[in-house]
């Protein structure tokens, strides 16, 4: 093993109403912030998602090879139908729908999926 992980870092405009967003969406807790830097997780020694503040960010696409989405996060829910009414009331928007998954948007635009198999 060469490190651990520490963070997914989100680059985002606005990372006030990201960090809230993921906060409500995956049940975790502020453990840093401040003008250009918010850290969210289950406690400050473990691993996060942090969301860095750019001037202009170019969302990705999905699926699009020129605004690539790069990566996305998969959330794992018992019930597809009562998560995503969740995630819609809090800013996401819905992309795509499979049997196990469905795509959003969050906020910024960047793709994230609820999965549940």
């Amino acid at each position: 093993m060469i490190g651990k992980f520490h963070a997914l870092v989100i680059d985002c405009e606005d990372i006030e109403p990201m960090a809230r967003f993921y906060q409500e969406l995956l049940g975790m807790q502020r453990v840093e912030g401040d003008a250009d830097w918010i850290t969210i997780g289950d406690a400050a020694d473990r691993p996060a998602v942090a969301f860095q503040r750019v001037d202009k960010l170019i969302p990705p696409q999905w699926p699009s090879a020129e605004h690539p989405q790069q990566m996305h996060v998969d959330v794992k829910v018992g019930n597809l139908d009562e998560a995503e009414e969740k995630v819609l009331a809090l800013g996401a928007t819905k992309e795509h729908q499979d049997k196990t998954f469905r795509v959003y948007l969050d906020p910024a635009g960047h793709p994230f999926c609820l999965v549940s198999w």
